[in-house]
């Protein structure tokens, strides 16, 4: 997908998710990451291919509802965000804790 600028594709991923379901589907080489909420499912694919430098065989997208807040006497939500669950073909990973 050489369509997109990598200027534009860097902002696109902001950043990856753990939590216990995004490790326990680490097995089956899926990734979940936080992404931008207008990005497309073919913007996702071109900045995980480019940031990562692996091949994307599909992805899953979904915008969890609002949840509401209260801190003290004022009341609001939490933002909303959007999540994709990029799976990566087989022999290709990405290393999200670098040794350090």
């Amino acid at each position: 997908m050489s369509d997109f600028s990598p200027r534009y594709l860097a902002d696109l991923i902001r950043r990856p998710i753990i939590t216990e379901k995004a490790t326990r589907v680490l097995e089956d080489n899926q990734y979940t990451f936080e992404v931008a909420p207008r990005a497309s499912k073919p913007e996702i694919k071109a900045a995980v291919e480019f940031l990562f430098d692996v091949k994307v065989v599909g992805i899953n997208t979904l915008m969890p509802p609002r949840k509401s807040r209260r801190v003290g006497k004022f009341a609001g939500h939490k933002p909303q965000y959007k999540r994709a669950i990029v799976t990566l073909a087989s022999g290709d990973s990405i290393t999200l804790f670098p040794e350090v």
